[in-house]
């Protein structure tokens, strides 16, 4: 199964593709494709039909997945996108860190 390298409430940099430069926040993550779903972009319209619980029906719009290699971790510090490192802890525990500034990302 392919990983993936950022998480469900990460905030992260689109940089390729036509949403290039737009920061969100990931919504989910789907690790068998390899994709991501990022709050406000790549938004797709989706025509539903009337329903009981929506009786107008009409076309709604909603964030569709991207592939995880088109974005990149946001280090609020360093105020760019980041790639991400891995810190072991004394207890065996690991973090997440920015290569740049060493903060923590989680």
């Amino acid at each position: 199964m392919p990983k993936v390298h950022v998480r469900k409430g990460d905030t992260v940099v689109v940089i390729t593709g036509k949403s290039a430069g737009k920061k969100g926040k990931v919504l989910e993550v789907h690790p068998k494709t390899g994709r991501v779903v990022v709050d406000g972009v790549n938004i797709v319209k989706r025509h539903s039909r009337p329903t009981r619980t929506m009786p107008q029906g009409g076309i709604m719009e909603k964030p569709a997945p991207i592939h995880s290699s088109n974005v990149m971790p946001f280090c609020p510090k360093c105020d760019r996108p980041v790639r991400v490192g891995k810190k072991i802890l004394s207890d065996g525990k690991k973090e997440r860190v920015c290569k740049k500034c060493g903060k923590v990302l989680d």
